[in-house]
């Protein structure tokens, strides 16, 4: 049973006859079907069967050379709104099955982001054909929650839009010119990190470490596409799975400058979610390649 399931409206799937009929409904009914060739003997397919707006479930498998298809593996999945480019984009199949993982860098967080690539027949024959290119491609990325909790928003100094967007575009510079081995830029970044040190060493005294940090996303647990996250709520609405009527959120976060969208289940959330509240999850990170340019 994948643990993600309740994060598009499948909470209740307790057992492998109830799984084995969804996957056989979805297999059929599906919306659509995406091919690709791997080598001169297999080809592989992902068939998409939404149950609400941008979220259900691909089915993924393979035809053989008399076009019989079999199943092999099955994702839920949800479609972010929010397309970004991203430096040093990277793209690697995973040992045991016909997806990919991928990789790519945010200078706003300063880590390396590893999701998981919803798009893999899509991403194949672009590379098959020679098309691929990953400069003249955007990424959106997304997230499904297995739990979550809303937090109320912390008391911050007024600044304005434009300072806030200043703000960021220095911190981003400087970690740039960090990874490229600028000397001034580590010791500017090292002065900054001791100051923080030093500003949360004197506040957790008297105050709890959620009032002083506003906003994070870091890795989770030991697979690399699972992260922890708190962001704060740019906008929210609530779907419903048109197959069991379960009540979704779709939230818009904001996680250290970083936008991106969440899915979770209504009964997995402790709490009203509101515009700037936040948002503390465990995430599974998706990413979905757009091969045609988006202005961003």
């Amino acid at each position: 049973m994948h643990k993600y399931l309740s994060a598009i409206g499948f909470k209740h799937i307790e057992s492998k006859k109830q799984l084995k009929k969804l996957l056989e409904y979805a297999e059929t009914t599906f919306q659509w079907e995406k091919t690709a060739k791997v080598g001169n003997q297999l080809e592989i397919s992902e068939r998409v069967k939404h149950f609400t707006k941008d979220m259900g479930l691909m089915i993924c498998g393979t035809y053989d050379q008399e076009d019989n298809y079999e199943r092999e593996y099955y994702i839920p999945f949800f479609e972010g709104k929010s397309p970004k480019k991203f430096d040093e984009l990277a793209i690697e199949r995973h040992i045991s099955k016909n997806s990919y993982a991928g990789v790519c860098e945010y200078p706003g967080i300063g880590i390396s982001i590893i999701y998981y690539l919803q798009n893999g027949v899509e991403y194949l024959s672009e590379l098959n054909f020679g098309q691929f290119n990953k400069d003249a491609v955007s990424l959106t990325l997304s997230g499904l929650a297995s739990e979550g909790k809303i937090l109320l928003p912390v008391v911050q100094e007024q600044k304005s839009f434009m300072e806030k967007e200043e703000s960021l575009r220095k911190h981003r510079k400087l970690l740039k010119e960090a990874r490229s081995g600028d000397e001034s830029a580590i010791e500017s970044l090292t002065m900054q990190e001791m100051d923080t040190y030093s500003m949360i060493s004197k506040r957790i005294v008297t105050e709890d470490v959620l009032s002083i940090v506003s906003t994070y996303f870091m890795p989770c647990g030991l697979e690399c596409d699972q992260y922890s996250i708190l962001g704060e709520i740019l906008s929210y609405e609530r779907r419903e799975n048109s197959l069991t009527k379960e009540q979704l959120y779709v939230m818009t976060l904001d996680c250290n400058g970083l936008e991106f969208d969440v899915c979770i289940n209504a009964e997995d959330l402790m709490g009203e979610p509101e515009i700037g509240r936040r948002l503390k999850a465990s995430i599974w990170l998706q990413g979905k390649l757009n091969f045609e340019e988006t202005e961003i």
